[in-house]
């Protein structure tokens, strides 16, 4: 009888998997035949969304900041990117076309200990083989030669950090990067203002993990990404398009950012600086939006809310579809 229920579960599954492909919606597993990627901080199986199918476009990956998810979890209700995947699949892609990796779990280990937001489980290049073999597996799978990239935040220089380890440009056709920390973060200051190196808040000191690569502009880590005088921000034939908030991203600005206070803008040494840039990318197309906070109706800030802003949508479904370079750009 257990075996039974069992078949019949499986059953279900693989018929409601294929219900959501025809329909074309964008859903929360990996699909059957995909390889299962071991998360090398988690040392569970990387969570993710994509299916089978034909592919004629060239397939995206999504790629969420850090203490998020790719969709909407148990732990995380807010996980969004999978909402911008769905309206490229409104607009015309298959959803064999497109990939969402899940490089943090479901983020329900936060809760025993909230300091694992700037731990080292949470780093770039702790991440960084996560995404190398998830990029890799969706080529296999699809057959693709080239892939397309969509990050948000943490997501951004991920994804660059992995082109940078691999020398992956010729890989990347091209990348949307949605309001990332590629020049710093404001939240890693010893200023006694600023209130996210409490354990509660995330242990954000300087001496974290997330601090120690994203805490200045002037990090080892932002360094040997950006180069010398940014050479290294937008280098080979891949084509970049920043979408960036102008206003307000508590990541970022030393304003009030919906419910979350801001800090000040000091850096990890106890520098005064400027993030209100850090998305800016040298020699990328950009796009400054302001209001974002509009479209996160839970905490209204700028810094979630582009990403599920319709402009920010729109934006990334006319740059990965513009042919004005020709058809093989």
């Amino acid at each position: 009888m257990k075996t039974w229920i069992r078949h019949a579960a499986a059953l279900a599954t693989f018929v409601a998997a294929a219900a959501a492909q025809a329909a074309g919606l964008v859903g929360s597993t990996l699909p059957a035949g995909f390889p299962s990627i071991e998360d090398t901080s988690l040392r569970k199986p990387l969570i993710g969304f994509g299916a089978a199918g034909a592919v004629t476009r060239t397939p995206v990956i999504f790629i969420h900041g850090n203490n998020d998810t790719p969709f909407p979890t148990l732990c995380n209700p807010l996980g969004r990117i999978q909402a911008l995947a769905q309206y490229l699949a409104d607009h015309g892609y298959a959803t064999s076309e497109l990939w969402g990796v899940g490089y943090q779990g479901d983020q329900c280990d936060l809760a025993a200990d909230q300091t694992r937001r700037s731990s080292i489980a949470h780093t770039n290049a702790a991440n960084v083989p996560d995404l190398r073999r998830f990029v890799r597996a969706v080529m296999e799978f699809t057959g693709a030669r080239r892939v397309d990239i969509v990050g948000h935040s943490l997501g951004v220089t991920l994804a660059r950090e992995w082109i940078r380890q691999d020398e992956a440009q010729q890989l990347v056709r091209r990348f949307v990067a949605i309001d990332g920390p590629n020049h710093g973060i404001i939240n890693c200051s010893p200023d006694p203002a600023n209130y996210f190196q409490a354990p509660a808040a995330g242990g954000f000191t300087p001496a974290s993990d997330v601090c120690q690569e994203l805490g200045s502009p002037d990090t080892p880590f932002l360094r040997l990404l950006n180069g010398r005088n940014g050479r290294n921000e937008n280098d080979g034939p891949t084509r970049v398009l920043v979408i960036r908030n102008g206003d307000a991203s508590f990541v970022y600005f030393p304003v009030l950012d919906g419910v979350i206070a801001p800090v000040p803008a000091v850096d990890s040494f106890g520098k005064p600086t400027d993030f209100s840039r850090s998305a800016s990318l040298r020699g990328a197309r950009e796009i400054v939006l302001t209001g974002q906070g509009a479209y996160d109706l839970v905490l209204g800030t700028g810094h979630l809310g582009i990403l599920n802003s319709p402009q920010t949508w729109q934006a990334t479904f006319e740059f990965l579809n513009d042919r004005s370079r020709g058809k093989d750009d």
